[in-house]
């Protein structure tokens, strides 16, 4: 071998060599770049997953939190209409009651709430036809009984004495002023009670409205009592 293709020949060794080296080197580098691409698509694969567990997790506490929010509405929407059936039950047996019941409450309701004593009373249609007068003249004798001494019972158990006691009754009332109250013309379309009218002002004592009034005092009782 001459001396050119000895150069020659280590020429090509050392670039051999150093293709070698740089070989190795890259496979290296490859090698390392290709571990932290995996250890980042580890790390982003697992944030990802963390992301989306949470995210599931906090749906799905959304979901419960509006599943028990709806649940306690639609609770108390069957509890406020079994309330409410409740007080129309007892607002129908108020009207329903037997006429001397009827009477009696409507006169000492009239009684309480009249301040001259000289007021019109308004009923149903059919309230009035039935016990209006009746209530009138309950009220009547119950006010003029507050202010006027009542005959012996042994005087008013008789014809006479009766008519006596409606004439005492009717002076006594014309002079105290009270135990005046009359039947008015007009009916209201009320389902019960009666509406007390002394000029422009209205006392209504309407059952429906006793019976709303009645509820906002004692609905949390009545609630106690059905659905504890």
């Amino acid at each position: 071998m001459n001396g050119i293709e000895k150069i020659t020949a280590r020429i090509q060794a050392d670039a051999e060599q150093e293709i070698a080296q740089l070989q190795a080197q890259t496979q290296a580098q490859c090698g390392a770049i290709a571990a932290e691409a995996q250890a980042q698509a580890d790390r982003e694969s697992a944030d990802i997953l963390a992301r989306g567990r949470k995210a599931a997790d906090e749906r799905l506490e959304r979901l419960q939190s509006a599943a028990q929010m709806e649940t306690r509405k639609l609770t108390l929407a069957a509890k406020q209409e079994v309330l409410g059936e409740a007080f129309d039950k007892a607002l129908e047996q108020l009207c329903s009651l037997p006429d001397a019941d009827y009477i009696a409450l409507l006169a000492n309701l009239a009684v309480k709430a009249s301040s001259t004593g000289k007021e019109k009373l308004i009923f149903s249609l059919k309230d009035r036809a039935r016990v209006g007068k009746q209530v009138v003249v309950a009220a009547n004798d119950a006010m003029v009984k507050q202010v006027a001494p009542e005959l012996p019972a042994s005087m008013s158990d008789s014809k006479v004495g009766a008519f006596l006691g409606k004439v005492v009754n009717n002076a006594a009332a014309q002079i105290t002023g009270t135990g005046l109250l009359t039947l008015s013309e007009e009916t209201r379309n009320i389902k019960g009670g009666f509406i007390m009218v002394d000029g422009d002002v209205e006392i209504n004592c309407t059952f429906e409205t006793l019976v709303r009034l009645q509820r906002e005092k004692v609905e949390k009782q009545v609630a106690q009592l059905l659905f504890d």
